[in-house]
């Protein structure tokens, strides 16, 4: 994995998913290489709709902050320029299926093609490296506080990125623990067939 090329990214939406018409308002990506950072992403996008209040509340994003930042159809080609190809990047997230859910809404809308990007998730990665005993759950917050990361996650897009990067070199320096080097090898962890319990 010191060869690959990861973009760990975070969204900040105006709600659970786009199902049920919630938005993205801030995109932070950080793209890294070997511990290295390569570059970074970050815009706010304009919902199309007012920012929720307890949302509000949470990331500190409001509506005038918002109101003359793009849309998302307009920041989609230069951010899938950022992630580049899907033969080389690795995509990194924080419970990953919620911000795949928003992007690839999105790149459905406005008709985008969503590359076949390989997904990490640092949350199931770490609930199968880490015991209870360390972490008493999965969330952004713990595990940056677990491993002592440089930016403290605050529900912003970029600084929980960042948080997300360490947490990531983390995980990854406790995978050797358990001999996985390669995205294979990641891959496959856990799925090991459990021995049936011998009979009474």
């Amino acid at each position: 994995m010191l060869e690959t090329t990861f973009v760990v990214i975070d969204l900040e939406t105006t709600g659970a998913g786009p199902h049920i018409g919630a938005a993205i308002t801030e995109i932070g990506a950080v793209k890294v290489k070997a511990g290295k950072t390569l570059g970074e992403f970050e815009t706010f996008i304009n919902p199309g709709h007012p920012i929720p209040d307890y949302i509000q509340e949470l990331t500190g994003i409001n509506d005038s902050m918002v109101h003359q930042a793009p849309s998302i159809s307009t920041v989609l080609p230069s951010l899938f320029e950022f992630l580049g190809s899907h033969q080389e990047t690795v995509l990194v997230a924080q419970n990953a299926p919620f911000d795949l859910a928003f992007l690839k809404h999105y790149a459905r809308v406005h008709d985008f093609p969503w590359p076949a990007f390989t997904v990490l998730d640092t949350a199931i990665i770490a609930r199968k490296v880490l015991t209870r005993d360390e972490v008493p759950n999965c969330k952004l917050g713990t595990l940056a506080a677990f491993f002592g990361t440089q930016t403290t996650p605050n529900h912003r897009a970029l600084d929980d990125a960042r948080a997300t990067v360490d947490v990531l070199h983390g995980l990854i320096e406790r995978l050797g623990s358990f001999d996985i080097y390669t995205l294979e090898e990641l891959h496959n962890f856990g799925k090991k067939v459990k021995k049936p319990k011998s009979g009474k």
